[in-house]
């Protein structure tokens, strides 16, 4: 049986039934498929509704009570509301809801902390880094000096020392923490007496884990950092967006970094959606549900182990893992386009002290927050570690892959994306 979400596309249906076609196809493949991207999740019917509603139409350029425009009275109730929620969560001084994404967050964060030609220090994009924090395809590689600091070789955990060594020799004005692929817990205090030690600021991005930080899963950066960047889906399950947390004497230079400084009106219906997943983000099930993301990627990664894969750190201690290929002879490429075959959606990824191009990789990357969402648990990791173990070895057996694709899709239906209404 094929999903549907029910008299809500009946217009669209009728007004333009090729993007029907086309949300009905991607209904169904999220459905019908197991979702292993560490940067993806779901969100609720309610955050689905919010994202969804009428504050869409409404421009509302400045902030709360400090508008360009007239009529901003309930899009000033929103934004209120996201903000105090976010700050009960993180315990931050400061919160910007209105970043369009986590890169946004972070080009605001650049233009405030410094001014272009200063230095940088970053974790290197090959080793779990991201674009936006100095690669030369990036703005932030192109407007300021940056140096990169990686993972040992021996361990694949971030070599504190070569941080040390880097920052007092290149003293850089901002140090940045944070990945978007590096499976181990990072020690922001041992960041920030660095930083300190060279009178440099401290950013750092959770992008990817700061559901596992609002969840107790993860320590938190907001002790320690003197800014802090995220977005709002992955871990945190909310809408596709950003949002700035920072020290409260930084407020007036981010608030004009976002206005004027890089976007104009902020999307309101994406704050409203910001919002309510910021409410459910304080519920007590939230800590237990960031628990189970935690335990699932654990017992996924001892499954994978157990079955011969090598593990870029030999396992995790949050929601993401890499799995090295190179033993087995495959690139990312091949085992992402199997596995998308298998019905099993995972990314190519670069792992530590890479050879191959980021479009071939010699390596893949999973995480568990979809998955969990979905409501699998350990019994169920072990499973999809089956599935993809199977696969990877079936590599040019497009019949067996077809029968497994079968399996995952009955697997996938036993967890229904929004089991209240049984879809």
């Amino acid at each position: 049986m094929i999903p549907r979400m029910g008299k809500g596309w009946t217009l669209l249906k009728k007004v333009d039934p090729e993007v029907a076609k086309a949300l009905q196809g991607e209904l169904k493949r999220q459905h019908e498929k197991l979702q292993l991207i560490a940067s993806e999740n779901y969100i609720s019917r309610a955050v689905l509704e919010a994202q969804a509603s009428v504050l869409t139409n409404k421009y509302a350029e400045g902030y709360p009570q400090k508008r360009y425009y007239g009529g901003c009275e309930y899009a000033d109730q929103v934004e209120n509301l996201a903000i105090e929620r976010a700050r009960q969560i993180f315990g931050a001084d400061y919160v910007n809801v209105q970043p369009h994404s986590g890169s946004q967050a972070n080009m605001a964060v650049l233009f405030a902390a410094l001014q272009p030609g200063e230095g940088i220090l970053s974790m290197d994009l090959s080793h779990g880094g991201h674009l936006t924090h100095g690669s030369p395809a990036s703005f932030s590689g192109r407007f300021f000096r940056v140096d990169f600091y990686g993972v040992e070789r021996e361990n694949h955990r971030i070599d504190l020392q070569q941080v040390a060594e880097l920052a007092e020799k290149r003293r850089p004005k901002l140090i940045i923490a944070g990945a978007s692929a590096y499976p181990r817990t990072i020690d922001f205090e041992a960041f920030s007496q660095i930083a300190r030690s060279v009178k440099a600021y401290l950013m750092v991005d959770m992008a990817h884990i700061a559901g596992l930080v609002a969840g107790r899963v993860h320590p938190s950066p907001v002790p320690e950092a003197d800014f802090i960047t995220t977005t709002t889906h992955k871990t945190l399950r909310g809408p596709r967006g950003g949002m700035i947390l920072a020290k409260k004497e930084h407020a007036k230079l981010l608030n004009n970094q976002i206005f004027p400084g890089i976007q104009g009106g902020p999307m309101m219906h994406t704050i409203a959606a910001k919002a309510v997943a910021l409410k459910e983000a304080l519920a007590p099930e939230f800590k237990t549900y960031q628990q189970q993301v935690v335990a699932n990627a654990r017992i996924l990664a001892k499954g994978l182990k157990t079955r011969g894969f090598n593990l870029v750190s030999n396992g995790t201690d949050n929601h993401l893992i890499l799995i090295d290929l190179i033993s087995r002879g495959l690139t990312g490429l091949q085992a992402e386009k199997a596995l998308d075959a298998a019905g099993i959606t995972v990314n190519k990824n670069s792992i530590p002290f890479e050879t191959r191009s980021p479009q071939v990789t010699s390596g893949i990357r999973l995480g568990t927050p979809a998955v969990t969402t979905r409501g699998m648990k350990e019994d169920d990791m072990v499973q999809v570690a089956e599935f993809i173990s199977r696969v990877l070895n079936q590599i040019g057996n497009p019949k067996g892959i077809e029968g497994i694709r079968k399996e995952v899709r009955q697997f996938c239906i036993g967890f229904p994306l929004f089991p209240e209404i049984g879809l």
